[in-house]
C-alpha cells in the first residue's frame, strides 16, 4: 500500500506557499503552517486537493484525511477548505498582500492595516471607498480592489454556508461561478435552486443545506425539487414516462410528506414547464420533447417516398460477384428495403450477417450516387464499424457536431446533415435523447438505416429506442434469424442463441483443440475470483497465446463484492502489472501499463464513455497520468482521475458496443439484482474468439429465467401507432 495511515482531521493554519496549481482543473497544493487543532504538529503541512484559489497569508480551516505518501511524506488530502478571517494584524497584512487584492503588495497592505487597524475588514466589507485616501490607491485601482474583495468574500461565505452540507471546495467554487455576487443569497434563501440549476449539485446536497438552514420538510420548494429529483432518478433507471400515481407515491415516501404536497408540487412543475403531463403520465420536459420529435420524424420518413435507385438488382449482383458471396433472402430483403425506403430497421443476433448487410447497403447506395455517413453511439462501436466496412465511421456525437461548452448539437433541423443516407450501427445503445438529436438533423431527402440487436441490453440513458421502434410495427423492419454456415461452427454464436431461448449454454470439452466456449462451475465467490485470475493470467495466455492485458476482458454484472469490478481489478492488477511507476488517489492506484477505461464523455479531450486505453506515464510529483487511446495520448490531472477506472474487469453494461478476442464472464448469486437473460446474452456476444463462463449454476439459472427485468416505461410505441 502507498499510504501507511489515513487519519481524518480538521486543522486551521496559514498558507505559507502555493506549491502547485492548475487553474483549469482547480487542483492545488498549499503549504500550510502555524497549524492548530487536534493532531496538529510543529512545522508546515502539504494540503492537496481540488481547492479554491487562495494566496499566501490566507488563514484557512481544512478538513480531510491525513495520509502518509511513500514518496512525498505526510499530506492532508482536503475534503473542505474554508478561508478564515486573519486573527492578528500581522496575519491581516500577509493576507492582503497575498494577491487577494489586485495591485496590493506588502507595502500597500501595511499602509492599509496601519490606517484602519482591527477595522480593516469592516472597511473593506462596508465602506471600501475609504481606501481612496490611502496613498498608492488611485481611482483606477480602487474599483478593481472593491470587485476582487467582494468576490473573495462571496466565495468565503458560500464555502462556510456549504460546509454544514458536506459540499466540497470545488462545488462551492462552482456555485460561486454560477451565481456570482448572488451566491450567498441563493444558498440562504432558495437552496433548492442549486439542485435545479447548478451542474453537479444533487438534491441530497441541497436538501442537507436547506435543512441546516431551517426549511421545513413540506416547504414547497423542497417538495418541487424532490419530485423533480425522483423523476430524474426514474429517468436514470431508463424510464421516459412515469404514471402519475407511481410518482406521487414514490416522491411522498422519499420526502416523507403527504401526497397532497406532491400533487401541488407537480402542478407547480407543470406550470413552470419543467414537467409535462399527458394522459395521467408525467415526463421531464426534455424527455417528452425528445419522444415527440422521434415519433414525428420517424412517421415522416415512413410516409415519404424515397428516390428510386436505377439498376438495383444489377448493383446487388455486382456486390455479390466482387465479394464472392450470395446474399441470403433475408439479407437481400434488407438491402432492397434500404434502397427503396426512407427508413428501415435491420435487427438480428450474432452470426446472422448484419456486417455483410451493412457493406452491401453502403455499396448499393454509393453505386446509386448517394453519399453515405456511417455512425455508432460509442467510439469503440464506430471503430468496429469502420474496420468492418472499410469506410470512415464516427460517433453520433461527432457526426452531429456536439458542442461541449453549450451541450448542444450544431446539426439540427435548421442545419441538417449534408448526406443522402445515414447508417447507424449498435442502435440498441441509442437513448431517446440521442435518437431525437439524430432524427432532428436529417434533411427531408436523407434516408436512415438503423442496425442493431434488440436483445442486447438497452441504452444507458432513458428510453428503449430500438425495441420500441421494432415493437410499434410502424417502421419497416427486417429481422434476421438464419445463422450462416461459418458461424454455425462457433459455440459462442450457438450458445448466445441458446441463452436467448432460456437454455443453458453448452461447454466444450477441455481437450477439444477447436473449442471456443467453456463453462466452469464455481459456487463460492472467492474461489470464482481465484479462478478468474488463473484463467486471465495463466491458462488463457498459455493455451491460446493471447495477451492477458490487451486481449482478454473480464466482464461482471456489478462493481461491488468479491466478484465485482473493484475487487477483480485489484486482483488482476497485482497479477498482471505489479510494478512500475504509479499514482495513487482515492479511486485506487494507476500504474504504467494498466488497462483503463474512460467512464464519462469528455468532448473536449475527444475521449468517450467506454473508451479503453493503457497508462503510459504516471507522475506522482505532478499528480498526473498519461493514457494512450489507440494512436494518441491524453493527459489527466489528479482532479480528472475520477473519469478513469481500471479495466482488467469491467461491467457488462460498459462492454456494450465492444468486441474482445477473449471474454471471461463471472456470475454469482450475489449478483442477483442484476441477473437477467439479456445481460448474459450481451456478455457472451462480446467475445470474438473465446468465451469462458465462470458461474455459480444457480446464478446461471436465475439469469436465464429472468427476462427483461429492466422493462422501461415509454410511450413511443403508442405515438408511432397513433393515427396521423
Amino acid at each position: 500500500m502507498v499510504y501507511a495511515a489515513r487519519v481524518p482531521v480538521t486543522l486551521t493554519g496559514e498558507i505559507e506557499r502555493v506549491t502547485f496549481e492548475n487553474h483549469e482543473t482547480g487542483f492545488r497544493v498549499y503549504r500550510v503552517g502555524r497549524l492548530e487543532g487536534e493532531g496538529a504538529k510543529p512545522g508546515a503541512l502539504a494540503v492537496v486537493g481540488t481547492l479554491p484559489a487562495l494566496g499566501q497569508g490566507t488563514r484557512v480551516r481544512v478538513s480531510g484525511e491525513l495520509v502518509t505518501d511513500a514518496r512525498f511524506g505526510e499530506q492532508l488530502r482536503a475534503d473542505a477548505l474554508v478561508p478564515l478571517v486573519p486573527e492578528t494584524l500581522d496575519g491581516l497584512e500577509r493576507y492582503l498582500a497575498s494577491g487577494v487584492l489586485p495591485g496590493v503588495g506588502e507595502k500597500l497592505a501595511r499602509s492599509i492595516v496601519q490606517a484602519f487597524g482591527a477595522e480593516t475588514l469592516g472597511v473593506l466589507d462596508d465602506d471600501p471607498d475609504r481606501l481612496a485616501f490611502i496613498r498608492g490607491i488611485g481611482s483606477k485601482k480602487l474599483p478593481a480592489i472593491r470587485r476582487a474583495w467582494r468576490d473573495s468574500r462571496a466565495l468565503s461565505n458560500v464555502m462556510l454556508a456549504l460546509q454544514a452540507a458536506g459540499a466540497s471546495p470545488a462545488l462551492a467554487a462552482r456555485i460561486h461561478r454560477h451565481y456570482g455576487d448572488r451566491a450567498v443569497a441563493v444558498v440562504q434563501q432558495t437552496p433548492y435552486r442549486l439542485a435545479l440549476e447548478v451542474r453537479g449539485v444533487g438534491f441530497g446536497t441541497a436538501d442537507r443545506l436547506a435543512r441546516a438552514l431551517g426549511l421545513s420538510m413540506d416547504h414547497p420548494e423542497r417538495v418541487q425539487a424532490g419530485t423533480l429529483h425522483e423523476l430524474g432518478e426514474l429517468a436514470e433507471q431508463g424510464h421516459v414516462a412515469v404514471p402519475r400515481p407511481l410518482l406521487l407515491e414514490r416522491a411522498a415516501t422519499r420526502l416523507e410528506v403527504d401526497a397532497a404536497h406532491v400533487e401541488s408540487a407537480v402542478d407547480a412543475l407543470r406550470a413552470s414547464e419543467r414537467v409535462v403531463e399527458e394522459e395521467d403520465t408525467l415526463y421531464l420536459a426534455r424527455l417528452h420533447a425528445a419522444e415527440v420529435v422521434v415519433a414525428r420524424a420517424l412517421r415522416r420518413l415512413v410516409d415519404a417516398p424515397a428516390r428510386a435507385l436505377p439498376g438495383l438488382a444489377a448493383a446487388i449482383e455486382r456486390f455479390e460477384t466482387e465479394r464472392g458471396l450470395v446474399l441470403a433472402p433475408g439479407q437481400r430483403q434488407a438491402v432492397v428495403a434500404a434502397a427503396e425506403r426512407k427508413v428501415v430497421v435491420v435487427t438480428g443476433g450474432p452470426g446472422v450477417g448484419k456486417t455483410t448487410i451493412v457493406r452491401a447497403i453502403v455499396d448499393v447506395l454509393e453505386r446509386g450516387r448517394l453519399s453515405v455517413a456511417l455512425a455508432a453511439p460509442t467510439g469503440r462501436a464506430a471503430k468496429r464499424l469502420a474496420e468492418s466496412t472499410g469506410r470512415d465511421a464516427s460517433t453520433l456525437h461527432r457526426l452531429l457536431e456536439f458542442e461541449p461548452r453549450t451541450a448542444t448539437f450544431q446539426r439540427h433541423h435548421d442545419a441538417p446533415l449534408g448526406v443522402d443516407a445515414v447508417i447507424v450501427d449498435e442502435a440498441s445503445m441509442i437513448d431517446i435523447s440521442l435518437a431525437s438529436a439524430l432524427l432532428d438533423a436529417l434533411a427531408p431527402a436523407t434516408r436512415l438505416v438503423v442496425v442493431g440487436d434488440a436483445d442486447q441490453l438497452p441504452s444507458v440513458g432513458p428510453g428503449a429506442f430500438l425495441r420500441d421502434v421494432i415493437a410499434s410495427d410502424a417502421v419497416p423492419v427486417v429481422r434476421l434469424g438464419t445463422i450462416f454456415r461459418q458461424a454455425e461452427a462457433s459455440r459462442i454464436v450457438l450458445n448466445a442463441h441458446r441463452i436467448l431461448g432460456g437454455e443453458l449454454p453448452a461447454s466444450a470439452s477441455a481437450d477439444d483443440p477447436a473449442a471456443d466456449f467453456f463453462v466452469i462451475p464455481r459456487r463460492d465467490p472467492d474461489e470464482a475470483a481465484r479462478t478468474v485470475r488463473e484463467l486471465v493470467a495463466e491458462r488463457i495466455p498459455r493455451r491460446f497465446g493471447l495477451d492477458p492485458t490487451r486481449e482478454v476482458q473480464v466482464l461482471v454484472p456489478m462493481h461491488r463484492g468479491a466478484l465485482g469490478t473493484v475487487a477483480l481489478n485489484a486482483l488482476l492488477q497485482e497479477a498482471l502489472n505489479p510494478g512500475g511507476a504509479r499514482l495513487a488517489n482515492r479511486g485506487g492506484t494507476f500504474r504504467v501499463g494498466d488497462r483503463v477505461l474512460q467512464n464519462r464523455n469528455d468532448y473536449e479531450r475527444d475521449v468517450y464513455n467506454g473508451d479503453l486505453g493503457v497508462v503510459c506515464a504516471a507522475n506522482a510529483a505532478d499528480r498526473q497520468v498519461v493514457v494512450r487511446f489507440d494512436d494518441r495520448e491524453v493527459r489527466y490531472e489528479e482532479s480528472d482521475l475520477e473519469a478513469l477506472q481500471l479495466a482488467y474487469a469491467t461491467s457488462i453494461h460498459k462492454s456494450q458496443g465492444s468486441e474482445y478476442r477473449a471474454v471471461v464472464v463471472a456470475l454469482s448469486t450475489s449478483h442477483y439484482v442484476m441477473l437477467e437473460r439479456n445481460l448474459l446474452y450481451t456478455a457472451v456476444t462480446r467475445a470474438r474468439q473465446l468465451c469462458v463462463l465462470v458461474a455459480d449454476p444457480r446464478a446461471l439459472r436465475l439469469a436465464l429465467d429472468a427476462t427483461r427485468r429492466d422493462e422501461r416505461r415509454t410511450r413511443l410505441v403508442e405515438r408511432l401507432r397513433a393515427p396521423a
